[in-house]
């Protein structure tokens, strides 16, 4: 069924900086493709006569806008939100984090997982990079659930003869199905995967022609490991190695060097900035405005809910700019436009998206749009969409949700998920594992 969304403020992400931002308009989707991006009435009327069977949705005080893209997160550990909180970040692992996981089934997993992606949904998250365990479930809840996903199979040196194995199973399970999910290799960090298993698994990656994803440079103490072990920065490492390439996202990406800067831009490594979850365990503060006048491809996500606690791109938004403005000293840096860019434009790339293909409303992009209400109190009155989204949406606002020419989220309802069975599951599963 063709999708027409009309009298719509539309923001498309492809304006000039120097040009308006939105228009008063239609967007029209067929199949998975956006079909009609225009403010010209007799466009719309054509749009409305070449579909019959099209399903209309007046967007009086609403904007229509492409759906914004979580570049890290560990969408699973929704069952450990809140679990242990308040904790140094090596005790929070060793002691709290990974004896929890070695409590879950592969069932388990999956149902943290459509926890997450319902909460993603339903704050307007089409497409999401996910690093953890039992990914070839994940890929069946991804694809069940509508989301677009790059679902990454984590390995630590005591699991990798695990987890290998799974990448090519999980890739061939995400090959036969709608495109819309992809696998990728994703080692830990450089302080838990020795040299030869950070080989391996660039290797494996290599073969089946999959992106790699990694932390790197998160904490102080994984700057001193990687230097007492190896002489170099974190960077400086995972470089030697061959696993920096436009194909590698590399989340936090907080303790960098000048050179370390550098190399990411020459490398045309994605960045995933994760503000929230870095203020809450104490890492530090990216260099985010330095990368991005360097020329780094710099986004934005969530990390997992037991270091967040939440899904919330919005609330992402909003804390990385105030963050960096405060951390600089620079009330102009990291501008709101720049910041929508990270999560919408910016974020397509981490996908693996060609330029224009995701990220943007445009005649012949990947149609992954949201519905945005925009009658809310904390959104009026309305000076600058741009401004307004970023620093006041939440993402309550988010009304309607597309993926790949599909409703996933209609007027707040997820298609096909009873939520309250939902919660119940996670809270018997919780009770198991914890022995509660």
């Amino acid at each position: 069924m063709a999708l027409l969304f009309s009298n719509a403020t539309v923001l498309p992400m492809t304006a000039a900086a120097d040009r308006p931002q939105t228009f008063t308009g239609a967007v029209g989707v067929a199949g998975n493709r956006i079909a009609l991006v225009s403010d010209d009435a007799q466009a719309v009327e054509a749009f409305r006569a070449a579909h019959p069977d099209l399903r209309e949705f007046d967007c009086r005080g609403r904007l229509v806008m492409p759906g914004l893209v979580n570049t890290h997160c560990h969408a699973a550990m929704t069952l450990q939100r809140s679990y242990a909180d308040d904790i140094a970040l090596m005790e929070w692992l060793n002691d709290y984090i990974w004896p929890f996981e070695g409590r879950q089934t592969a069932d388990d997993v999956a149902l943290g997982m459509t926890l997450g992606i319902a909460e993603m949904l339903l704050g307007g998250i089409t497409s999401f990079v996910d690093m953890y365990y039992f990914e070839e479930r994940c890929v069946e809840v991804a694809e069940r659930l509508g989301i677009r996903a790059l679902l990454g199979c984590n390995y630590f040196d005591s699991n990798i003869d695990e987890v290998l194995p799974e990448i090519g199973r999980a890739a061939a399970k995400a090959a036969a199905g709608s495109g819309r999910v992809s696998v990728a290799a994703a080692p830990h960090s450089p302080y838990t995967v020795s040299p030869e298993n950070l080989v391996r698994g660039r290797d494996e990656a290599a073969r089946l022609g999959l992106p790699v994803m990694i932390h790197l440079a998160e904490t102080e103490d994984e700057a001193r490991i990687v230097a007492e072990r190896y002489g170099r920065t974190p960077v400086e490492h995972l470089d030697a190695l061959g696993l920096l390439t436009d194909r590698t996202i590399a989340a936090h990406c907080i303790h960098l060097s000048a050179g370390d800067r550098e190399t990411l831009v020459r490398r045309r490594v994605v960045v995933s900035h994760n503000p929230q979850s870095n203020m809450k365990i104490s890492s530090g503060v990216a260099p985010v405005a330095e990368l991005r006048r360097a020329g780094a491809c710099v986004t934005l996500g969530t990390d997992g809910p037991c270091s967040n606690n939440d899904l919330d791109l919005w609330e992402e938004l909003r804390t990385a700019v105030f963050l960096q403005k405060s951390s600089t000293g620079d009330p102009c840096a990291l501008p709101a436009r720049e910041a929508l860019r990270m999560v919408t434009v910016d974020g397509a790339r981490a996908m693996g998206c060609a330029e224009g293909e995701l990220g943007v409303l445009r005649e012949g992009a990947l149609a992954d749009l949201i519905v945005v209400d925009m009658q809310k109190p904390h959104l009026q009155p309305l000076h600058d969409v741009v401004s307004t989204l970023v620093y006041c949406g939440k993402a309550a606002d988010v009304e309607t949700v597309v993926v790949d020419g599909r409703v996933v989220v209609d007027r707040r309802r997820i298609e096909g998920l009873d939520l309250e069975a939902l919660y119940r599951a996670a809270a018997a599963a919780v009770a198991r594992i914890t022995g509660d």
